[in-house]
């Protein structure tokens, strides 16, 4: 009999305490983990705020637009606008195909300029053009300089680049 009490009763229960031992010591690791998780809690939400705001910093600088040429149309009005401020007659303008790097998205612009006489509305034009809140830069120029030995008067192009959020970056944002 003796044998039956502890063959049904003393041996299961001797088991379950193991197993409940067990969860216990698996309960507290986990605890363990979480209580290592919420001590660095603040460093994690200081690292996100500051990723959160230089994300929000290279926003800013990305030209504004959900589509290439809405992109595009805001790099023009700006070309347009330091053109006129610095005395520049253009020409035409040439939208270029958008390329896709990454998250982000290159607009080119092709800027056609009739002949200058000031080499220095020229340089103030560029310098201004690669000193904007935006990114922007100038990827090819060619100028034709009608007189060589008295260059008073210059024409020819640039092709400006600006960039924009690609279409992979915002459908990440959509998903959010």
């Amino acid at each position: 009999m003796a044998i039956l009490i502890y063959a049904w009763g003393f041996v299961p229960l001797e088991e379950a305490k193991k197993k409940a031992d067990q969860e216990i010591a698996l309960k507290r690791r986990a605890l363990g983990k979480y209580g290592e998780i919420l001590q660095n809690r603040k460093a994690v939400e200081d690292g996100l705020e500051k990723v959160r705001k230089q994300a929000e910093e290279i926003q800013k600088r990305l030209l504004p637009g959900e589509t290439p040429q809405l992109g595009a149309a805001n790099l023009q009005d700006i070309v347009k606008r330091l053109a006129e401020k610095n005395f520049l007659g253009l020409r035409s303008f040439r939208i270029l195909e958008p390329k896709e790097l990454g998250l982000y998205r290159k607009i080119s612009l092709q800027i056609d300029f009739n002949p200058i006489n000031s080499m220095m509305n020229l340089s103030q034009f560029i310098y201004e053009l690669e000193h904007q809140e935006k990114v922007f830069m100038i990827s090819e120029m060619d100028f034709l300089v009608f007189n060589p030995r008295m260059p008073n008067n210059i024409q020819g192009n640039l092709v400006v680049s600006g960039w924009m959020q690609g279409s992979r970056s915002r459908e990440k944002g959509k998903e959010k």
